[in-house]
């Protein structure tokens, strides 16, 4: 029957081979489960509930995704959308996590919509290769900045700006501002700090060494390292199934997202969902050497449907959108080559539901390393980037810098494409512009002139 419906002789595999290319992918992204809820708490939501919604929303979409594509695909929330969505929902930010959460589902709706109607296979066609490498670059740089405040490597201090008289003496050079802020080190005297770091070490030399599962295996390390320190609450370890009770399931809030002054946050919760699961499908697919150019063309659009869904379910039951994992070239190394191990990397998701209690102990300092290297991980694109070429490297370079030092992934996205177009246009060349980006432009203009 497996062998039937997920064609495993077709595909030259084994009902054991699959299984375990499936264990040994969630191995590899099981680490999700103990970063989401750190990353995510910052916004008000609870630890436990966030977990919950991990591992349901995970686990039943990486089942469907076998189930429905047929090929070894895992998906989770994505981390530069948790990323843009702990930035805007923090204190900082001023969103509540509710209506974040319904700016996320009503981006959903739209890939759905745009999936449906083949527009979102337009949109990624249309952006040019070096804003997409771009982005992935200034996302990496943005969750390296959130982890090194979470580990507190790195402090953001405020001050007041200048005084009146300062203007004055100035002659008028000086702004005025409420408060500036800089970025200095942390006391690496402090616990927390340290465990940062001592697990930066970490899980650097086990992915130099290539251990399999290097990222959960240090994660653990470093909890157990957090017990002497202080850091580390054995004494909430229990193994009782969580209440579903405490999950947000519903708790979006639609209406409030609808307002005319989060259409930019909407905006670029879809550009990030189409650039994230496009490219990584594409590279998964193409790396994979499984399927030939019809069977992947056709691959990738019944992917981006359950990717679609995805990004629905995930923010009815409490998390930012899901998007499928580059991980997942693990288990096609390992030998997966069907939807079987999608589905048993699924299944093991919804098992670790009773190990909440272990996942949820885990302190920050032990995750924040993890974020923190992804911006290596991430800021490998840039060799795919022509910066001899101004019209192509000015817009990716600002799209890079922007990110970070605006703290907007929004604003990144924004300067990169209007430069690109105007450069193009500028230095004669526009006929390299698709005219989606014309469309792109007119959106980022009615941001920052209307919605914002």
């Amino acid at each position: 029957m497996l062998n039937k419906f997920f064609k495993l002789n077709e595909r030259s595999t084994t009902v054991t081979t699959e299984v375990l290319a499936g264990i040994t992918t969630f191995v590899t992204t099981a680490y999700i489960l103990a970063v989401m809820p750190a990353v995510l708490a910052n916004t008000g939501m609870a630890k436990e509930s966030v977990f919950l919604a991990t591992c349901l929303s995970s686990g039943l979409i990486t089942i469907a995704m076998g189930l429905i594509v047929n090929f070894p695909l895992v998906l989770g929330p994505g981390m530069g959308l948790v990323a843009y969505f702990t930035a805007v929902a923090s204190a900082q930010g001023g969103i509540p996590w509710q209506t974040a959460l319904g700016a996320v589902f009503i981006a959903g709706i739209i890939f759905l919509i745009l999936t449906l109607t083949q527009i979102r296979q337009i949109l990624v066609v249309a952006i040019p290769d070096s804003l997409k490498h771009a982005l992935t670059i200034g996302i990496g740089l943005f969750i390296t900045i959130i982890g090194l405040k979470m580990s507190h490597m790195i402090m953001v201090t405020t001050h007041l700006g200048p005084s009146l008289s300062d203007i004055t003496a100035s002659h008028g050079v000086a702004q005025l501002s409420f408060f500036e802020w800089d970025l200095t080190l942390g006391n690496f005297a402090k616990p927390d700090v340290l465990l940062a770091l001592i697990g930066l070490v970490i899980i650097s030399a086990l992915i130099t060494l290539k251990v399999k599962g290097a990222i959960l295996i240090g994660i653990i390390i470093n909890t157990l390292i957090g017990i002497p320190l202080g850091l580390t609450n054995i004494h909430d370890i229990n193994f009782a199934l969580p209440s579903m009770q405490n999950l947000n399931i519903g708790a979006m809030d639609v209406k409030s997202a609808f307002n005319i002054g989060l259409a930019s946050l909407i905006f670029t919760f879809t550009f990030i969902g189409l650039m994230d699961t496009f490219s990584t499908l594409v590279s998964t697919t193409n790396k994979s050497g499984i399927l030939n150019k019809n069977d992947s063309s056709s691959l990738v659009g019944k992917a981006m449907f359950v990717d679609s869904v995805g990004a629905c379910f995930g923010a009815f039951l409490g998390v930012p959108a899901l998007t499928v994992y580059l991980e997942s070239m693990v288990g096609i190394s390992a030998g997966g080559r069907t939807g079987l191990t999608a589905v048993t990397t699924g299944v093991f998701f919804l098992l670790s539901l009773v190990l909440s209690s272990l996942f949820i102990i885990i302190p920050n300092a032990a995750t924040a390393p993890v974020l923190i290297l992804v911006g290596i991980f991430m800021i490998s694109s840039i060799k795919n980037i022509d910066f001899e070429d101004f019209t192509e490297g000015l817009p990716a370079f600002l799209t890079i810098i922007v990110m970070p030092f605006t703290y907007s992934i929004a604003n990144g996205i924004s300067a990169g494409i209007v430069f690109y177009v105007l450069l193009k246009n500028i230095s004669g060349k526009w006929r390299e512009v698709h005219w989606m980006m014309y469309v792109l432009m007119l959106l980022v203009v009615l941001r920052f002139t209307y919605f914002s």
